[in-house]
């Protein structure tokens, strides 16, 4: 890797530290999912960094991809779960990382479930070892703390390369794969645990989104304006509807919505809906970003025990 990168990777993990501390100190019963979106997007920019794919704010059973709507009202219980997933990247390179809060302090071992998983995982990567060896580690980690935990089978860590957050190659959370792990590859490791059944479904609500590369069309103006806009500012990783609310004030919410419906069907967006666990289980997420080193690996943020 060149010396150029290297240094962009680390100082998007400098950042995104950073990130966490302040969204781990906001974070509280009573509080607004918006708000606290809204103060962590804030610290990205404040401090240098762009931001990858809004904020991850999922909780209980919606182990991924829900990030408020522009008028959610939806706030923090004294007993929820959160995980926190952030993207910082600079130039392009992310860093992709996320924690878990147990507000009611009942589910200490979902918590401790993936974090050391993710321990585990950071510590075995190195080159010339199979992801198939990594998932195997996350499993037993996460399986070996009892309570009926298990791993979330169809959800995975991922490669990252420059303006693209899942490059192809996974780690898987289970005993799969084959992939060696090679010196320069950079991977988000993430493992999710859960005392459910393991697995993910979509839900019913979409609040993150990605542009295909396909052609601006459609057939209402407002279609051809969120289009435009798409292209213009977020062409490249994903982004959330209600950025299209701050940044179109002149278009109602029902016209955004019918040009999102529309612009899907035109297979000009590609849709991110919430996950959630299949078995309606609690669910828990670790992850950090590592890039690949000649006898080991680098981990660009800290990993979270509690």
């Amino acid at each position: 890797m060149e010396k150029e990168i290297f240094e962009k990777y680390i100082k998007a993990g400098e950042i995104a530290t950073k990130v966490q501390e302040l969204a781990r100190k906001n974070a509280k019963p009573g509080k607004k999912l918006l708000e606290l979106a809204n103060e962590i997007e804030g610290k990205t920019i404040e401090l240098g960094g762009e931001i990858a794919f809004p904020v991850n704010l999922s909780i209980n059973t919606q182990a991924a991809h829900y990030t408020p709507s522009f008028d959610d009202e939806t706030v923090i219980g004294e007993k929820d779960v959160l995980k926190i997933d952030i993207g910082v990247h600079i130039d392009g390179y992310v860093c992709d990382c996320a924690f878990t809060i147990d507000f009611s302090g009942e589910n200490s071992k979902l918590i401790e479930a993936s974090s050391a998983a993710l321990e585990a995982a950071v510590t075995l990567a190195k080159p010339g070892v199979n992801v198939r060896e990594i998932g195997k580690t996350i499993q037993t980690e996460i399986e070996k703390r009892g309570n009926g935990l298990k791993p979330v089978s169809n959800l995975c860590g991922h490669r990252v390369d420059q303006f693209h957050l899942h490059a192809g190659t996974s780690i898987p959370n289970v005993e799969s794969g084959n992939y060696v792990l090679e010196e320069g590859d950079t991977f988000a490791i993430e493992p999710f645990a859960t005392n459910g059944k393991g697995e993910v479904v979509d839900g019913d609500q979409t609040e993150i989104f990605l542009y295909t590369g396909e052609p601006v069309r459609g057939r209402l103006p407002a279609t051809k304006k969120v289009g435009e806009l798409i292209v213009e500012k977020y062409a490249e990783l994903p982004f959330a509807q209600r950025w299209l609310h701050r940044d179109l004030p002149e278009l109602q919410p029902f016209s955004i919505n019918v040009a999102l419906r529309e612009l899907q069907l035109l297979n000009f967006l590609h849709p991110y809906p919430v996950l959630m666990e299949k078995g309606k289980g609690l669910v828990s997420q670790a992850e950090t970003t590592i890039i690949v080193t000649k006898d080991g690996c680098i981990n660009t943020t800290p990993i979270h025990r509690t």
